[in-house]
């Protein structure tokens, strides 16, 4: 039986990852891709994939095409392979927005399938240098819910699977409207936060003193604008919308600290605490989540390697690891994540009967 073929258009850090995943996992595609011919070089001496197309349109014959472009080049390319693809081919983005490639795939005459994808994950650093075959790991990969019913559905969700995410579905234009509060608004949030610590006149430079929860805010201030234009164009209606909604956050805010009701923020920052907790601590994205096991252990060489081998013995497969505080001299805490409650009991079990203290 031929091979079933996997067209990845531009091997930046999400194609390339793409790639990059799929060569390392169990399943059995061909691979090929079209970028810039020193990408397509570097890829294929990898072995990141096994051919380089020579043209968008040569992806047309594949089961698979994996659309890694900018927002609104993807939407082109969409729309010139449209026509050129068959009714076993289904054709998929990673695009940050949903709403808009479900709108042009309903104008458009194709017998092919069309399957809305958006991983939530990524990196400061941009490029097929970049792209990691982990990138996915435990991080949440929304697909829109209009394909459910689709017979080709099943096969494109083992393939992401394989990628390491974890599949949500979500309705295209309403995956528009979460984005925006939950991606687009705070990308926006952090580029004010650090412009606004800069005043003219003042003796020293605010940043200079900035400590680590600063940092941790504004991280993502540093992202590159190209790839924020599109989405700030694109999803203009539903990032002012949410504007709005931290501009009356703001004001309420403003209007207790002017009247003197410093104690009636109490209220809100009770809200704020309960519902960042709701946010799962264990995946890149919102999703069921894992299950942790927490590990106190003393500052010695190799005690992690214990940890890991100890699991890796009794088949307990650790799906996300984060050392959470260490005191030199002293020790720290290790987050360790299962994929079932079951295993992280058992997991405990070992652990503790090993002699480290858990939670």
């Amino acid at each position: 039986m031929e091979k079933k073929k996997i067209s990845i258009i531009g091997l930046g850090l999400i194609g390339g990852s793409i790639a990059k995943a799929l060569k390392k996992s169990e399943l059995s595609y061909i691979v090929e891709s079209y970028d810039k011919k020193e990408v397509l070089k570097k890829a294929l001496s990898e072995k990141t994939i096994e051919f380089a197309l020579d043209s968008i349109e040569s992806s047309a014959n594949s089961d698979f095409i994996f659309l890694c472009l900018p927002t609104e080049i993807s939407l082109e390319v969409l729309g010139k392979l449209a026509p050129l693809i068959s009714s076993s081919t289904v054709i998929t983005d990673v695009c940050g927005m949903k709403g808009i490639f479900e709108n042009k795939w309903k104008k458009l005459n194709s017998k092919g399938i069309y399957i809305g994808g958006h991983p939530m994950t990524g990196k400061e650093a941009n490029g097929y240098i970049n792209s990691d075959p982990l990138l996915f790991e435990n991080a949440v990969y929304i697909i829109s819910s209009s394909a459910e019913k689709n017979e080709r559905l099943n096969e494109l969700v083992n393939i992401v699977e394989h990628f390491g995410a974890r599949v949500r579905f979500l309705d295209p234009f309403l995956h528009d409207k979460v984005i925006a509060r939950v991606s687009h608004l705070p990308q926006l949030l952090s580029v004010a936060l650090v412009n606004s610590t800069f005043q003219d006149g003042d003796e020293v430079n605010y940043l200079d003193f900035a400590a680590g929860g600063f940092r941790d805010m504004t991280r993502i201030a540093s992202s590159d604008f190209d790839i924020w234009k599109a989405i700030c164009k694109l999803n203009r209606e539903e990032i002012i919308t949410s504007i709005e909604v931290i501009h009356q956050n703001l004001t309420q805010i403003e209007d207790l600290l002017e009247g003197g009701a410093i104690d009636n923020l109490e209220v809100l920052f009770h809200q704020a605490r309960e519902r960042r907790d709701e946010i799962p601590k264990n995946t890149k994205g919102f999703i069921n989540p894992l299950f942790d096991v927490f590990v106190y252990v003393k500052d010695e060489p190799g005690v992690l390697s214990n940890l890991t081998t100890l699991l890796y013995k009794n088949n307990i497969n650790i799906k996300d690891i984060e050392l959470l505080k260490i005191r030199e001299g002293t020790g720290g805490t290790f987050r360790i994540s299962f994929d079932s409650e079951k295993n992280a009991n058992k997991a405990r079990l070992l652990i503790e009967q090993s002699g480290f203290a858990t939670r």
